[in-house]
């Protein structure tokens, strides 16, 4: 019987023994008080005064009840007590049960070891990149699929699909004006087909991302400054974590300059970035002047001849007089102490900001001069057309991006593969495959 029902009969007994209580209880009330003369009587020969005789009638009427209900209630527990003497049956313990089912499953025991060590198998670079960019490329290549599947032939209408598709994966309407009109200069030429467009889109993206701009060269002094600069939120301290821990990974000794020392807690935060990679955090009380941060940072770089420092800053926006003032005295003392300090400015963006993105990365440029851009956030957004809005737009080169949590996961941009992880046919499942 489950332990339900037992609980249920349980309640319906005692409902019933309740009602045969009560009316038990006023049939004696009444014969008290029927008899209350010769229990009065009774009670004065006992030596109670008369006029306490009443109370104490039902006080022990009181007492007698409860002394039964006591009595039904120990009854009742010893009943379900179970009986002593009678072993209870065994459960099989829980390795002979493992053991039983690993028996009689073997088969489903080696399929789920086979599916485990798939699992764990590392993934290639370039699958890394494409599962970041998962959200960018169905927005980008699944609604392409979709307009140019169904199109008999590439017309006007097509074309102004298209475009509304570039513009809504935040490519810009600079950028997408410009691969339209390359669309249309192929068209003017020769017959657009689906593979034409495809091919044609990805050879001017490919084109706008691979900008002239020298690539970061860290030898080309010593120290070599970085600083790291942009608005509240956009990951500025996780990021030059990670990009210590890489450079350390290559040899390089590397120096962190904790120069936010307006947002609580932050230099503890790169303080915990510096103890996990084993690099040294050069730091101020919070509140204290960033400039003076700044400077011995840069002292301490000179005097333990690192490779590389990285100096953090606060978050700005490009509308806060103050603060710009100050990135430019940053700026200053920096380039007294070491030649040519800071070497390069990396501006750290929210790729899914979109194309507020591309507004910041604009007025940073204009007022502090900005060498490069890291893009962040980007395997949670649809947006990674942000990329080559920048770098058409502003010739800014993207150095990195982040497709991931994992320290690995902030990239040296490669612009082949950022395309090629765009354009990449969806993945056939493992049932499509077999």
């Amino acid at each position: 019987m489950e332990w339900s029902e037992r609980m249920e009969q349980l309640y319906a007994l005692i409902g019933h023994l309740v009602q045969l209580l009560a009316l038990w209880w006023q049939q004696l009330a009444e014969r008290l008080w029927l008899q209350r003369e010769q229990l009065r009587l009774w009670l004065e020969q006992l030596g109670v005064p008369a006029e306490q005789s009443l109370i104490v009638l039902y006080a022990c009427a009181y007492l007698l009840v409860t002394l039964l209900v006591v009595l039904l209630v120990w009854r009742v527990m010893r009943r379900r007590r179970p009986v002593t003497g009678r072993p209870a049956p065994q459960q099989p313990s829980i390795a002979a049960q493992d053991a039983a089912a690993v028996a009689t499953k073997p088969v489903a025991g080696e399929a789920t070891e086979a599916v485990t060590r798939m699992a764990e198998a590392p993934l290639s670079l370039f699958e890394r990149m494409r599962r970041g960019l998962a959200k960018t490329h169905d927005a980008l290549w699944g609604r392409l699929d979709a307009v140019l599947g169904r199109a008999e032939r590439i017309d006007a209408a097509v074309l102004e699909e298209l475009e509304e598709i570039l513009i809504t994966a935040d490519f810009g309407v600079k950028t997408t004006t410009a691969l339209m009109t390359a669309l249309q200069q192929r068209a003017r030429s020769a017959e657009l087909t689906a593979e034409a467009v495809r091919a044609v889109l990805r050879e001017e993206i490919l084109a706008l991302l691979r900008a002239e701009v020298a690539p970061l060269e860290l030898s080309a002094s010593q120290p070599f400054v970085l600083l790291v600069v942009g608005v509240n939120g956009v990951g500025k301290t996780t990021t030059i974590g990670k990009l210590a821990q890489q450079f350390k990974k290559q040899g390089r000794s590397v120096l962190l300059g904790a120069g936010d020392t307006f947002r609580a807690a932050a230099a503890e935060q790169l303080a915990i970035w510096g103890e996990r990679c084993e690099v040294p955090v050069i730091r101020h009380s919070e509140g204290a002047d960033p400039a003076a941060v700044a400077f011995d940072a840069a002292k301490a770089a000179v005097a333990r001849k690192v490779d590389l420092l990285i100096v953090d800053t606060a978050g700005r926006l490009h509308t806060k007089v103050n603060l710009m003032e100050e990135m430019k005295k940053i700026h200053r003392v920096l380039g007294r102490e070491i030649a040519g300090a800071p070497h390069e400015t990396l501006l750290v963006l929210d790729a899914s900001t979109g194309q507020n993105a591309l507004v910041q990365a604009r007025l940073f440029q204009q007022a502090v001069g900005v060498g490069g851009i890291v893009l962040t956030k980007l395997d949670g957004t649809a947006k990674g057309g942000v990329a080559v809005a920048i770098a058409a737009e502003l010739g800014l080169p993207v150095r990195y991006i982040g497709i991931g949590e994992g320290i690995d996961d902030l990239r040296p941009f490669d612009a082949e593969m950022f395309v090629d992880a765009l354009f990449a046919p969806p993945a056939r499942s493992t049932s499509e495959q077999s």
